[in-house]
Order: C-alpha cells, then sequence, then structure tokens
C-alpha cells in the first residue's frame, strides 16, 4: 500500500494511571504490558503493512527523546514535538499537512500509541480494508469497536445500515452521530440498542478529503494543515512555524470539531480484542489472577486479602485483611483507593498539582 502513512498520537498525560504515568513519564511509556512501552506495541503492530519511514509520530516537545527510544525505528524527523497541548484536532491536522506535503494523494491512518489490541492480524487487515475504502470511496473511515458492557468513559458512535462489501470488515454506510462519554443509564440504552459502538479514536483519510472536510467545518486548522504541508520538507521550519502557530490555537478534539459534522463518514467494525487500558481496574484482562482473585505486579504479600490490584515499583507492598482495592506504588506516590472510585484520579490529580508542591508529584 505505497500511498498509506500512518500517524500514532503519542502527547497524551495518561493522568488516569497515575503514579506510574506522570506528565515527564505518560502512560504511552509504561511497561506493565508485554514488558515494552505502549509506544513500541503501537509501531509493531504496523510491520507488513506501513514502513517504518511512513510513519510520523506527534508527541509533545518534552517528550521527544524518550519517544524517539521507545519509537527507535522511526525515523527522528517523522517525530514532530508540539510546544503546548491543544488537544487531537490540531495534532490531526498537523499530521495532515505532514503526509500531504509528501505525498498528495496519501491515505493516513490516525492512531493513538496508549491502547491494546489483542488480535494483532485482524487488526492490520481492518487498517487494511479501511485504507482502500477511504482511498477509493473519497471517505472518512472511523473504527467503532463493539462494546461489552455500559462503559462511561467512552465515547460512543451510532452507525448506519450496514453496507454490501466482499471485504473482510463489516462496513456501515455511515456514522450517524458521535456522542460524547454519556451517563450510565445512557450506555446502558446505547448497548440495549446494538447500534452503537464504542469509539475508539481511530480514523482513516486521504489527506485531501481531511482537507476539505477541515476547510467545511474548522478553517483555522485547515490553514495550520496547509501551512504545515509547505514545510514538511524542513523540520527547522516546522518547528518554528508550530511554535509560533500553537499557542494562539483553540484546543478542541477532532470529534467537536469534524466529526460531529461530516457527513461522508464510513464505520469499519472494529473486532481485533482492542482495549483502551484507561484506568488500573482494566489491567485485571491482561494478567492472571491469584486464587483469591488479586491482580499482582511487582513484589507483593498478600495475607487473606481478595479481588485487589497491586502494582509495586522497587518496594514490597503487604496486604492484610482488604478486599477491592486498587494499590499502587511508584518512585515518589503511593495511591489507594476502591476499584470503584479509581476514576476520580484525574480528580485527585489538580488537587495535588494545587499544592505548593504539586509538580513534583503529578
Amino acid at each position: 500500500m505505497s500511498n498509506a502513512y500512518a500517524v500514532i498520537l503519542a502527547g497524551g498525560s495518561g493522568e488516569r494511571f497515575w503514579p506510574l504515568s506522570t506528565k515527564a513519564r505518560p502512560k504511552q511509556f509504561i511497561s506493565l504490558f508485554g514488558g515494552r512501552p505502549l509506544l513500541s506495541l503501537a509501531v509493531e503492530r504496523l510491520a507488513g503493512l506501513i514502513p517504518p519511514e511512513r510513519i510520523f509520530i506527534i508527541t509533545a516537545e518534552h517528550l521527544l527523546e524518550d519517544t524517539a527510544a521507545a519509537a527507535w525505528n522511526i525515523p527522528h524527523t517523522n517525530i514532530i514535538g508540539e510546544p503546548c497541548k491543544r488537544d487531537t484536532a490540531p495534532a490531526i491536522a498537523v499530521a495532515c499537512g505532514l503526509v500531504h506535503g509528501r505525498d498528495p494523494e496519501g491515505v493516513v491512518c490516525i492512531l493513538t500509541a496508549d491502547q491494546l489490541m489483542s488480535d494483532v492480524e485482524t487488526f492490520r487487515q481492518t487498517l487494511s480494508d479501511a485504507i482502500t475504502v477511504a482511498d477509493h470511496e473519497q471517505a472518512i473511515v472511523t473504527i467503532g469497536i463493539q462494546p461489552t458492557y455500559a462503559a462511561t468513559g467512552f465515547g460512543y458512535i451510532e452507525a448506519g445500515p450496514s453496507l454490501n462489501s466482499t471485504r473482510t470488515v463489516t462496513l456501515f454506510n455511515r456514522a450517524e452521530r458521535f456522542v460524547e462519554k454519556p451517563d450510565a443509564y445512557t450506555a446502558a440504552r446505547y448497548i440495549e440498542s446494538g447500534r452503537y459502538f464504542w469509539n475508539a479514536g481511530m480514523f482513516i483519510w486521504r489527506t485531501d478529503t481531511m482537507f476539505k472536510t477541515l476547510n467545511a467545518h474548522a478553517p483555522d486548522l485547515a490553514s495550520l494543515c496547509e501551512s504545515v504541508a509547505g514545510m514538511s520538507h524542513s523540520p527547522g521550519g516546522l518547528d518554528a512555524l508550530l511554535r509560533q502557530a500553537y499557542p494562539s490555537l483553540r484546543a478542541i478534539s477532532i470529534d467537536y470539531a469534524v466529526m460531529e459534522h461530516a457527513r461522508n463518514i464510513i464505520m469499519a467494525h472494529g473486532a481485533f480484542g482492542w482495549d483502551d487500558v484507561g484506568s488500573w481496574p482494566s489491567l485485571a484482562g491482561h494478567f492472571t489472577e491469584d486464587i483469591e482473585g488479586n491482580v499482582i505486579v511487582g513484589a507483593c504479600e498478600i495475607m487473606e486479602a481478595q479481588n485487589n490490584i497491586v502494582v509495586s515499583e522497587d518496594r514490597l507492598t503487604a496486604l492484610i485483611g482488604v478486599r477491592g482495592l486498587v494499590v499502587v506504588h511508584s518512585e515518589n506516590a503511593t495511591l489507594i483507593c476502591p476499584k470503584e472510585r479509581s476514576e476520580q484520579v484525574k480528580k485527585l490529580l489538580r488537587r495535588i498539582a494545587a499544592r505548593p508542591d504539586g509538580e513534583k508529584y503529578v
């Protein structure tokens, strides 16, 4: 697929994995899964489909060195640092500009650095079919995941009727609408209807298709995309352009900027064992529990304790007579909370950041 490119978004902070994940070492660099950073796994999944020289990574400026180490086979000129955080839409506009400047007929796959897929071969096949459809149909292709429970931490896609297709992947003729993180009652109704899929945050499109869409719905980002395309062969000029442009950009997600407005969206059904690994309880699906239902990563001694998640870096952690807890020891902080309250870590981090010494902990 000579005109296929991938852009991996790797600028997130992974706050829900605090204290193991911090601003200095975000979630994509954590090696809990398979002994390698999530970013490394994201690059490896593309092997045989998109070569390293056609993979770009968008990260934060202060993470450039760590990103290059985790994605060691990606050319350094393909790793772009954002001078400040502005959510996914500006990052994607930059990505499309980079690809368009190199290949005006390029098809770009927008992927993320902090997800897992248990069936990598099916993931590659899904991406391959999506690339072909995006190229031929001049459409935006998004990947929806069949929900397994009424999650309130994910966005949802309402799918239209399925398309007649000879492809391996099930395609739907359009995404009817995108919904951001519903409440529990609404999420349960979505599951019952059978028409809603989790929004995995993966998008595939021709760069010229996306440029037209940005012009229609986010002209400020279309202008950024065009400017980046003109600088795609000048790394120094690109860095200067981003430093000048980014501070005045609005912070907005691609869902709000584009997906909620575009009408040329096709949804592909992603059936490759997707996991956002977005919170500590999600570890349970990737590690073997002991006889008491505890998931233990690192050194831990358990006595009469059940159904806990323990992650212990460079020290022994001991639990006596407790159940249903998340206990995480990192180099400079410790988290203890009930599993059902682990989603509140982000709220806790705001309180910690407000402390006089808070920055060294977050």
